[in-house]
């Protein structure tokens, strides 16, 4: 089998390979991608239970369990487990999904799972995994290991249902996302909506369980309960929930310097735990009862984002005592989940011009103990509204350079309107480009395999393994296929683009410069 077209739809050559581990629970699939000049690439991928029906649910035999009714719970958590020295299936199957594989002799291991364990022990890294999530294809978060991409889904009272949210699911796995979050509101049935997403997903799910529980009380501020609040968390963690975001850090003392701003609270989530606080004046109800939620979380193994609902909402607003305060108060927290047992990463802004990102980067390792960090953006400037995906990703990149371990993706619909598929499908190319370029400048082992086979690739006219190798092949070749000449469009074999034509390509130059100087250049020209 080679690189095909039919209907007008480029195939590339790829099947699914499994890489085994040091027991046979652990089978880590990969996409293999076979180009012309007889090179093979492993790219990573997500199998999910329903792509091979005869693949068991991945990780439930990772995790020791308790029966719980209808749910389970851990025994001792991921992280409990690291900091015992124990080295997890949990551990050697993100390990082997790091390294692109390995021989049975680990020696073109780049990431060994006594590697993670030493990551995780330390609270610098997460491996999200409900043990009520067992469609759960383990991987890890934490800035020694490749730049992660979540994507966000969800219904809202004025649009989407069902089917679309699991459409939008299936388009985030096929274009690469690591985890998704399920932001879902306004709906009669929001558990059965989340079920059907955890039954179909292979990435971790997240969630923002207040948006829930407000739901839950008709969006009634005021019924908004702690008691509420608590059950809908046990009840999302009983489904499989792998990560809720809550917003904890978000103290009374913080709201007068909210107030300074020009947007104040852009956070959802941040803005309902406000509302709540200024109906009554009382205190942040997930920080007064934080404890109550750390043993959630470790019964069923979820790990924790801590939100950060003072995040800036524009330029104006960045790097205030709002958003450093928030973050102080966050660092406390994440050292009193590290001493629980519970996993945990912090969320991070928002806005932010270029020259304050990496101080944002540093002051959070500071503040946070080196927790992995996971970023919205940030976006460098407020005036790109349909482009937003493009300003974020800039500072995506960059703060992802400087140790951000994972960045939420930002799509064309930013401050427009709820993300269609069209939306999702770019704004994950986007940030996966971001996340790459990232992992290049980090310098991590087997980044740059993928552009090195792309340079080849281009030097030899392949254009078919040029649109194999690319992020959206389908859209490589459309490109290419519009202004080729008719007789060409269908070949690989094309010596020119249609850029410079037949007449003077840069490329074919090459081959000349090769020709007469070869590895010998510069003797050449001594």
């Amino acid at each position: 089998m080679t690189h095909r077209i039919e209907n007008g739809k480029f195939i590339p050559d790829s099947a699914t390979v499994l890489v085994s581990g040091a027991s046979p629970d652990i089978q880590v699939p990969f996409r293999e991608l076979r180009l012309e000049n007889g090179e093979k690439l492993l790219l990573r991928t997500q199998q999910g239970r329903s792509a091979a029906s005869s693949l068991p649910p991945v990780s439930e035999p990772f995790a020791p369990y308790v029966s719980a009714g209808d749910a389970r719970r851990v025994k001792r958590t991921i992280l409990e487990r690291a900091r015992a020295g124990e080295v997890t299936a949990h551990m050697e199957y993100a390990a082997i999904r790091e390294s692109f594989g390995y021989d049975r002799d680990r020696s073109r291991m780049a990431f060994s799972p006594e590697l993670v364990c030493e990551e995780v022990a330390a609270g610098r890294a997460v491996i999200p995994c409900n043990v009520n999530h067992p469609e759960a294809e383990p991987m890890v978060i934490g800035n020694r290991f490749s730049v992660k991409v979540n994507a966000n889904i969800g219904t809202s009272a004025l649009s989407s249902g069902f089917d679309a949210e699991i459409g939008k699911l299936r388009l985030a796995l096929r274009f690469g996302a690591d985890t998704v979050m399920d932001l879902s509101t306004g709906i009669a049935d929001l558990p059965g909506l989340r079920r059907a997403i955890l039954r179909a997903s292979p990435v971790p799910i997240g969630t923002v369980p207040v948006y829930e529980a407000l739901d839950r009380v008709r969006g009634s501020i005021r019924a908004l309960s702690w008691d509420v609040f608590k059950q809908t968390v046990i009840d999302q963690a009983r489904q499989g929930v792998d990560y809720f975001t809550i917003h904890a850090g978000l103290v009374s003392k913080l709201l007068p310097h909210a107030a300074q701003r020009v947007l104040g609270i852009v956070s959802r989530g941040g803005s309902i735990m406000a509302s709540r606080m200024l109906a009554d004046g009382s205190e942040n109800m997930a920080y007064e009862h934080f404890d109550e939620l750390l043993e959630i979380c470790h019964d069923y193994d979820v790990a924790l984002s801590l939100g950060d609902g003072l995040r800036p909402g524009c330029i104006a607003d960045a790097c205030d005592e709002a958003q450093y305060g928030e973050l102080r108060v966050i660092g406390a927290l994440a050292a009193r989940c590290y001493e629980a047992g519970v996993q945990c990463f912090i969320e991070g802004p928002g806005h932010v011009p270029m020259d304050r990102v990496e101080e944002n980067q540093r002051l959070q390792e500071e503040l946070c103990r080196r927790a992995p960090f996971y970023t919205l953006g940030p976006l460098v400037t407020d005036i790109a509204p349909g482009y937003d995906h493009i300003t974020s990703a800039i500072g995506g990149a960059m703060i992802a350079s400087f140790g951000t371990a994972m960045l939420c993706y930002v799509t064309p619909a930013e401050h427009l309107a709820l993300p269609g598929e069209d939306d999702v499908k770019t704004g994950l190319i986007t940030y996966r480009l971001a996340a790459h370029a990232a992992d290049l400048a980090k310098g991590l082992p087997g980044a740059r395999s993928r552009d090195d086979a792309m340079a080849r690739a281009r030097a030899d006219f392949r254009w078919f393994d040029q649109f194999a190798l690319s992020l959206d092949p389908q859209n490589a070749y459309e490109v290419w296929r519009a202004q080729m000449p008719e007789k060409c469009a269908d070949s690989h074999d094309v010596r020119y683009c249609s850029m410079c034509g037949p007449r003077f390509c840069p490329i074919r130059m090459n081959r000349t410069l090769q020709e007469r100087f070869g590895k010998n250049a510069e003797k050449s020209f001594s």
